[in-house]
């Protein structure tokens, strides 16, 4: 949904397109209802999706669909709205499953220092150093969903995996970590 937001945003933005500017504010409705389920657990994020996201989902379809045909149709608006008619069709697991999410955007944030550094790892060495790095990176990113600090929990999992016994190793996994 990020993307969609996104391309009508910018043209919003650009053109002032009332069209474009209803569009958001019916995505906003969805983002409304994510804000409030943030933190529920699965089955209670569900229930309140199917209630209050479902029906404002099926309005947007709806909307979108009767829009298009009046737009131009190279127009970029009209494009927009393509390209969110096939995206939000592809949107029933957000619909149907608590922990789903209605974007991608934590992935994407989570991969970006890789996606940005991607001609710096052209010289890992090897296909081994290039591993090590991926190993490095699932590690940290780890860490950091897990809401940990990276540098703290490696830290102190490099001081103690020597004298930790190998069929305890799941004890110095990010989750089971606490700061001194």
């Amino acid at each position: 949904m990020a993307h969609v937001r996104r391309k009508l945003f910018d043209i919003a933005e650009s053109t002032g397109s009332q069209v474009a500017k209803e569009a958001l504010g019916r995505i906003a409705q969805l983002y409304a209802v994510e804000k409030k389920a943030r933190g529920l657990p699965p089955g209670d994020r569900l229930a309140l999706r199917q209630q209050e996201a479902a029906p404002v989902m099926d309005e947007l379809r709806a909307w979108m669909g009767a829009t298009l045909p009046q737009l131009p149709g190279r127009s970029s608006l009209a494009q927009a709205l393509r390209y969110a008619i096939t995206r939000t069709k592809r949107m029933a697991p957000y619909l149907a499953d608590g922990r789903s999410e209605l974007d991608n955007n934590t992935a994407e944030r989570s991969v970006r220092a890789i996606a940005l550094g991607r001609k710096n790892y052209l010289f890992a060495g090897s296909d081994a150093g290039g591993e090590r790095a991926a190993a490095a990176y699932t590690l940290i990113e780890t860490a950091k969903l897990n809401r940990v600090d990276p540098q703290a929990w490696l830290t102190d999992v490099l001081t103690r995996i020597a004298d930790h016994p190998i069929n305890r190793i799941n004890e110095l996994l990010p989750w089971h970590f606490s700061p001194a």
